[in-house]
């Protein structure tokens, strides 16, 4: 092991997916020095194992599935999608697998990148090991950020590992379609891989732990989803737990709490993530290995003022978008405390992540998708919020209609009774996550009913929707 003398910055960021990238981004434009640690690849989970591979697959489904519902269209769309070109413009978005794009950005904004495995070292130090065993000492003047992410959480089941199960890195990477595939979750991503991969030939089997798809959303988000899902194929099962999983002459048998025994090519665990830090050296500043980070809302990391928690390692939000959302208030907070300029860390200032509390959008791409931002009608009651849901069918809408034959979708607003402005918003339907900026908006600008009514909606559209909204509101 050969070691380097240490070497000084502004700001040393850990992680250089999406996240770290904009911190690093934000940091530099305010001329702090700024160098990148990175152990795998520039531009992280998202671009090469999560976003983008995963919409890739998703995008040929849905338009297929959308065509399908034309008159005059329909009879030309009824055969299986070429899978192999699929994956290969899958392979394109992900630049396969290769980061030179990513890096020449962060030579582009004047980042140092170094690559190895990134510890914790003591306050505002970070050590770099790499491949070839040299160690290189990095100090940070000013901060530290930790934008390591998450890795899949895979059950203790016994045996496991010899399985050699999917994850969701290999099931948006793989380069075959398994004939026969098992998904365990219920979940956006086992939710999202059995749409994609029960189009692109497999045969899918979805099991779910719980009474429903998609339990932290509204309750008929996930039975819409369910309902595609069978409709296309695909064998949900809910309330099924896995108790046993072998791999025998190449098949998977997984066997479940009710007894039955289920044979596929491979089994994919959609089970949830753990936070990326058991080996980033927490214990030398004083924090659990392998813990979340608790951050506040400039996410600065508790008890110090040097350690920022950026992204899904504070567990705040996982979402590729809120992390980066994360990541320009964090860089900007750096920078302000770097030049003792005045912190704007109350609500909604630009040195606090307010939306994280409040307003946080998601897309689930599933046929037909889900959108929703803000709170569900049972997150506002429980936060003592007095509320009233306003649901109203997609089928009342013109535009949806025009979108496609026999268009199934929902839409629902959560209203605060008291000051008049929506919690949350939900649309279920073909096509809607281009819908969810607009309620965003609404959500963040905290916008009142009675200035939304006057923001009219183009005919024919499936944005016309927001007026059916108010009108079964205002009565």
């Amino acid at each position: 092991m050969t070691e380097t003398e240490s070497i000084a910055y502004d700001v040393v960021v850990l992680g250089a997916g999406p996240v770290g990238e904009n911190v690093a981004g934000r940091t530099r434009a305010a001329g702090l020095s700024t160098a990148v640690v990175e152990s795998e690849l520039v531009g992280g989970e998202c671009s090469y194992w999560a976003c983008m591979p995963s919409k890739a697959l998703l995008r040929p489904v849905i338009v297929q599935a959308d065509a399908r519902r034309l008159p005059g269209l329909a009879q030309a769309v009824q055969g299986p999608l070429d899978t192999s070109a699929v994956l290969a413009r899958r392979n394109y978005f992900t630049s396969n697998w290769k980061d030179d794009g990513q890096v020449s950005w962060l030579d582009g904004i004047g980042a140092d990148l170094y690559r190895g495995h990134g510890r914790l070292a003591g306050p505002r130090t970070v050590t770099v090991t790499g491949a070839d065993g040299t160690v290189t000492t990095l100090t940070a003047r000013y901060a530290v950020a930790v934008a390591t992410g998450t890795r899949a959480q895979l059950p203790g089941l016994p045996g496991l590992a010899e399985v050699k199960p999917w994850t969701s890195r290999e099931a948006t990477s793989a380069q075959e379609a398994p004939g026969r595939l098992i998904v365990v979750g219920g979940g956006v991503v086992a939710t999202e891989m059995a749409t994609a991969w029960q189009a692109l030939g497999s045969r899918v089997t979805l099991l779910v732990r719980g009474k429903g798809l998609l339990n932290r959303m509204e309750p008929f988000a996930g039975e819409f989803v369910a309902e595609a899902l069978k409709e296309a194929g695909v064998d949900v099962r809910t309330g099924t737990s896995v108790t046993s999983v072998t791999r025998e002459n190449g098949t998977v048998v997984a066997v479940t709490d009710t007894g039955d025994r289920i044979e596929a090519d491979e089994i994919l665990f959609a089970t949830g993530r753990v936070p990326h830090t058991d080996d980033i050296g927490l214990d030398t500043v004083g924090l659990e290995p392998g813990s979340w980070l608790t951050a506040d809302d400039t996410l600065l990391v508790e008890g110090t003022d040097w350690l920022y928690a950026v992204g899904d390692v504070n567990h705040r939000a996982l979402l590729t978008h809120e992390g980066k959302y994360q990541a320009r208030i964090a860089g900007d907070a750096i920078a302000a405390r770097a030049s003792d300029t005045p912190l704007l860390d109350g609500p909604w200032g630009a040195h606090a992540a307010t939306a994280d509390h409040h307003a946080v959008p998601q897309v689930v791409f599933t046929d037909p998708e889900v959108a929703a931002v803000g709170l569900s009608l049972a997150e506002a009651e429980q936060a003592g919020h007095r509320v009233r849901a306003v649901d109203v069918e997609f089928s009342s809408v013109a535009g949806a209609g025009l979108y496609a034959d026999g268009y199934k979708g929902r839409a629902r607003m959560v209203v605060d009774l008291e000051a008049e402005i929506l919690r949350g918003v939900t649309f279920v339907g073909p096509g809607v996550g281009e819908l969810i900026h607009s309620a965003t908006i609404a959500v963040v600008g905290q916008v009142p009913i009675s200035r939304l009514w006057h923001a009219v909606p183009s005919y024919p559209t499936l944005s016309e929707v927001w007026l059916r909204l108010l009108e079964a509101y205002r009565g």
